[in-house]
């Protein structure tokens, strides 16, 4: 039988302790407090009279204000569409000091995202690009409060939004939870603290603001309903607030009134006039808040939401990439920053963020759906990124008079041992050897279908690029990776790193993974049922349970060293065939999978609902909240007493769950995976991260092995049936290692997934001038840091300054040497809001490059900005 979660919290029992907080009587003379305003915009919904009724009804209800989270692009359209009701609104927008606003911006989100779902570093653009936008049409806007109809959290919330500028912020969403909420805590005011130790002044969902009987979309707290005042007086609130932000396009004016049945009296505040004015003075409490705080579930699985999902990293890496690519070309060839192409691609990316694209991506009709429009603004992200790298990385290597020339970007900010891939041209042959600088010949090999030479490259400097001459001459033979057939028909695969062996009889699953250089340790769990990298899901219109390990598999070697060893698995599920890729390299500590499903018809996969199928929108009952009868890949691993841990927007998060799994809306857990999970032992001695190339669930347990979801069909939220109509492709890694995930590098391990290296631009004398002949190698560092547990967000220029962000994920809090590679006039940090934090000391270095020194805490984020940058050497050219 499927897992059930126990029924806790049910219809009967919430009403009960209703009942039990509303008995003790109130004093009808203390006062309470109401939030209103708006949610919505032009892309969701947005009416061209929305504008004008705005203003009127502010107008004509002095006692009325509100708290808006309109969609940034929204105002532009609606200047266009009625400039004199615009006007109007500006014109009472205007005052915005606490005591005379009546209109408070609480989310200028650009595309109202989750957050949760997102890398980082595109929380500080979606506030960055929608502050921006606001300010344009409302100059004298002022952002303090942070809060959302909708559950936008997550846990790296304060520390992004106090450097914005941001005082204050409000965990509730009472009136739209179909996506989730945030668990109720405390009282009236609290400190909420994210995991670098930042703090925000924050109003919690109340520990007593239960979950509304009879609904599965609001808290009690979404109105000034009497029993829900009493209930916060009752439980020591001194001033309850409750809080809607109506969809645009609501007609009712002010939501709270009277003769509506609503506790009085009942004052309208903003929020940062309520939480300054109103609320206590002190937060009652310091509430170190974890991810799994963020109680949020979507249609995970589901065929939309999944591509929609990896459409959005592709976009989020690619566009990353072409920003420090950029900043190479400007420094060192003194390139356009390419601002127009960048602006456009990070805006269209956040329209693709928006939590409509994930909750609805069904809505806004044929061909207009949601995940339509993801399609149409990825596709414009994608392609001006594109754009922007090819022009300085052209993606071939070519014939020239001193030999043939590849360079290597690598944009991170750290060095780089890898394997590389250069695109070769058609024609050139098998017969190519890879020299280092010494004119020693490094381990290579060319792909099977002649398109592509791997070789491993060693010192890809930090920030930079490297090059590398190949010579059209027979590689000598070197050792390296290798697979042979076993007697048994199995197939066993080496690498200087590990042995696998993989049986076909199994459909193909990996039957052993020892990690050589870890002790040997065995990492497959072989007394476990299932099998290690098993697909197995309830197919309940085809009989019920099916697993890639119920048939045999054809295994073919695609791949076979000595840089990479790759086997073709085909296979099927039931009567669905699957095509995986698995692939070993040498040197390399990630395993990559590559799968795709091509479906016979539209399968249903999941825990139906009954034999009919049928949803009701009040039902606690979710079945696709249900991840064990979900197609999931599974990896029994060898580990007692496993540990999980997870990682977030700027954060990780050691798992306090029991298990995973819920199937009631009322039980939800955050079973999400950003970028990775990670398995350990009890004692962190050994663990396996598994990396995804996109956000979606896992699933883990003491008595089931980690999952990846890899598909669900069926019925979703609202009644939409969830389909199955293209093949399912992704990418997914296994790393293990040993240690806790910080000690074993698993943050830098997701950073190498994402940012693979970058080849092709080729260097001539003629670019490179003055050195007579083409060198054996040329090698540039714009950036580096000194720690590995250092990421490099983000490198991005205004006018001529540089401003170099960075992660401290996996280091400790002290001092760590960034190296540049460039001269700037003075270095300071700077708040995202561009205000200046702290002036920094330039050390000189090697080679006459300078460094800075940054203290930061564990998950902290600090952003650089080097002031006037130039080159060290005009001819440093790539």
């Amino acid at each position: 039988m499927p897992f059930m979660t126990k029924n806790i919290f049910s219809k009967t029992t919430i009403n009960a302790v209703f009942a039990l907080l509303l008995s003790a009587p109130v004093s009808a003379q203390q006062k309470a407090y109401f939030i209103d305003g708006y949610h919505g915009g032009v892309w969701g919904h947005y009416p061209d009279w929305n504008t004008r009724f705005m203003a009127d009804q502010l107008t004509g209800h002095p006692d009325w204000k509100i708290n808006l989270e309109i969609e940034p692009e929204t105002w532009a359209v609606a200047r266009q569409k009625d400039e004199k009701a615009y006007n109007d609104f500006r014109a009472i927008f205007a005052d915005q000091s606490v005591a005379g606003r009546r209109i408070e911006y609480v989310n200028p989100a650009y595309g109202q995202s989750y957050m949760y779902n997102i890398s980082g570093e595109s929380i500080i653009r979606q506030l960055a690009y929608g502050m921006e936008t606001i300010k344009a049409h409302f100059p004298t806007a002022v952002f303090t409060t942070y809060s959302s109809e909708e559950p936008c959290f997550t846990s790296a919330l304060p520390q992004i939004l106090k450097s914005f500028g941001y005082k204050y912020a409000s965990l509730k969403n009472p009136n739209t939870c179909w996506g989730g909420y945030i668990r109720a805590h405390g009282g009236e005011l609290l400190n909420w603290v994210g995991p670098d130790g930042s703090a925000l002044v924050t109003v919690p969902r109340y520990d007593m603001e239960a979950l509304k009987p009879g609904s599965t979309w609001e808290t009690i707290g979404h109105n000034n309903d009497k029993r829900f005042i009493n209930a916060a007086f009752n439980k020591g609130i001194k001033h309850p607030v409750a809080f809607t932000l109506q969809d645009a396009g609501w007609k009712g004016g002010p939501l709270m009134g009277d003769g509506k049945g609503g506790y009085q009296p009942t004052e309208y505040k903003t929020w940062t006039d309520y939480i300054e004015n109103a609320a206590i003075k002190n937060p009652a409490e310091n509430w170190k808040f974890s991810q799994e705080d963020v109680l949020t579930s979507l249609v995970w699985g589901s065929q939309i939401l999944q591509r929609i999902a990896q459409e959005v990293r592709v976009s989020e890496n690619k566009l990353i990439k072409a920003e420090k690519i950029a900043a190479m070309a400007a420094i060192y060839k003194g390139e356009t920053w390419p601002k127009a192409a960048l602006d456009q691609g990070w805006t269209r990316l956040l329209l693709s963020q928006h939590h409509d694209c994930w909750i609805v991506p069904y809505n806004m009709g044929q061909g207009n759906t949601w995940a339509d429009k993801v399609v149409n603004w990825t596709g414009i992200a994608n392609r001006n990124a594109d754009s922007i790298m090819s022009f300085s990385v052209h993606k071939q290597v070519m014939d020239l008079a001193g030999g043939i020339y590849a360079v290597v970007f690598n944009t991170l900010g750290i060095k780089r041992n890898e394997i590389v891939n250069v695109v070769i041209q058609l024609g050139m042959g098998r017969e190519l050897q890879v020299l280092d600088d010494n004119d020693k010949p490094l381990l290579s090999q060319v792909l099977a279908d002649g398109t592509s030479l791997l070789f491993k490259a060693t010192d890809i400097p930090p920030m930079g690029f490297t090059t590398y001459r190949i010579k059209k001459q027979q590689p000598p033979v070197m050792t390296g990776a290798k697979v042979s057939t076993q007697s048994d028909g199995k197939y066993k695969i080496e690498t200087d790193l590990y042995t696998a062996v993989i049986d076909p009889a199994k459909g193909g699953t990996i039957q052993s993974l020892i990690a050589k250089q870890l002790n040997n340790k065995e990492f497959v769990d072989n007394t476990n049922p299932r099998k290690f990298n098993e697909l197995r899901g309830d197919f309940f219109k085809d009989g019920g349970f099916h697993s890639s390990a119920d048939q045999p598999a054809a295994v073919a070697v695609i791949e076979k060293g000595p840089v990479q060893v790759t086997l073709q698995v085909k296979g099927a599920i039931g009567n669905n065939p699957f095509t995986q890729l698995l692939t070993f390299t040498q040197g390399q500590k990630r395993i990559d999978i590559h799968l795709k499903i091509d479906w016979r018809g539209n399968p249903g996969i999941g825990n139906p609902y009954g034999q009919t199928g049928r949803y009701e929108a009040t039902s606690l009952q979710k079945s696709f909240y249900d991840d064990r009868d979900k197609l999931l890949a599974l990896f029994p691993l060898n580990l007692k007493g496993q540990k999980v841990y997870k990682n977030a927007p700027f954060d990780v998060t050691e798992s306090k769950l029991d298990n995973t799994f819920f199937n009631r809306w009322d039980s939800i857990k955050n079973n999400v995976v950003l970028n990775w999970v990670d398995v350990t032992d009890a004692g962190n001695t050994y663990g396996m991260a598994m990396l995804t190339d996109h956000t979606t669930n896992y699933a883990h347990g003491e008595d089931f092995p980690l999952g990846l979801d890899i598909a669900y069909s069926g019925i979703g939220l609202w009644g939409r049936n969830y389909t199955l109509k293209y093949p399912t492709e992704m990418n997914y890694a296994l790393v293990p290692h040993a240690g806790k995930w910080d000690r074993a590098g698993i943050w830098t391990e997701s950073d190498k997934f994402n940012e693979p290296l970058e080849t092709g631009a080729i260097l001539t004398t003629t670019t490179y001038p003055g050195t007579g002949t083409a060198p054996n190698k040329i090698t540039h560092s714009m950036v580096g840091v000194s720690d590995t547990g250092l990421e490099v967000s983000s490198v991005t220029m205004q006018g001529k300054d540089l401003l170099v962000r960075v992660f401290n994920a996996e280091g400790n809090d002290q001092p760590k040497k960034i190296k540049i590679d460039f001269v700037a006039d003075k270095a300071e940090i700077v708040s995202l809001n561009g205000n200046a934090k702290q002036r920094l000391t330039f050390g000189k270095g090697a080679s006459s490059a300078s460094s800075v020194n940054i203290a930061m805490p564990r998950f902290g984020i600090r952003t650089i900005r080097f002031t006037n940058v130039r080159t060290l050497n005009k001819a440093r050219h790539f």
